[in-house]
Parts: C-alpha cells; structure tokens; sequence
C-alpha cells in the first residue's frame, strides 16, 4: 500500500466519523451496547473462519 492510499483511506475514515457525528451517531455508545457486542462477535467470527480456510488452502501441500 502506497502513502497515498494510506492517506486517501484516513481522509475518508476521518470524513466517516464527522458524517457520523452530525448525524448525532455515537460509535461508542453503539461498541459499547449489547448488539453492538454481539455484531462484532459475530463478524470476528467469520472473519476468523474465513482466514483459517484461506490459509488452509493457501498452504502448500507437503
């Protein structure tokens, strides 16, 4: 990854947060709530399950 795309994607995380903000959504009272907990439970989860079966099969076979 270039610098510039490195910088691209904190302008436009930075840009996410202020849009957020004048909606008047709060990233941390949406972490910090239940379901919020459980989303990002969940999403670990398949994140996990999909590496593991990537490396899986990325792996040379020996």
């Amino acid at each position: 990854m270039s610098i510039i795309e490195l910088l691209r994607l904190v302008f436009w995380a930075i840009v996410l947060v202020l849009a957020l903000s004048f909606f008047g959504i709060s990233i941390q009272s949406i972490v910090n709530s239940p379901t919020g907990q459980a989303n990002v439970a969940y999403i670990t989860d398949v994140l996990t399950q999909v590496w593991q079966w990537t490396t899986y099969w990325i792996r040379p076979s020996a």
